[in-house]
């Protein structure tokens, strides 16, 4: 670089054409082109939108429980967290199918019912 040997480069100062990955498989790609000019996304980015907005509900869901717990109405929080431990084994659940679909690198770790607390306790 310091001896100019890339400045007369075929294409600079012009952008990328990003239209395919040439890592992909092709028929993966051309199936996403597809997709994506129609408007529509891969079954794993749907489940992933899916599963953030089911955690951060659920999280308010504890965090709401916890207080009636620290408010001193524990037979709220004891069925309150039995709901929840449910609702956390469906989520659960999901992101496994989520990891089963997702190209490799992308998968996400479930949630744990004692860090979901201790986060909730700080």
């Amino acid at each position: 670089m310091e001896e100019g040997q890339f400045e007369n480069l075929p294409g600079r100062g012009k952008p990328l054409n990003l239209s395919t990955n040439p890592h992909a498989d092709p028929a993966e790609d051309t199936l996403y082109r597809i997709l994506s000019k129609n408007g529509c996304a891969p079954e794993w980015v749907e489940l992933n939108k899916e599963i953030r907005c089911q955690i951060s509900e659920w999280r308010l869901a504890l965090k709401k429980a916890w207080m009636s717990k620290c408010n001193g109405d524990h037979s709220e929080w004891i069925e309150g967290s039995e709901i929840l431990q449910v609702q956390l084994r469906h989520i659960n659940n999901k992101v496994f199918r989520y990891n089963l679909i997702v190209p490799f690198g992308r998968q996400m770790f479930g949630l744990k019912w004692e860090k979901e607390l201790d986060r909730v306790r700080e």
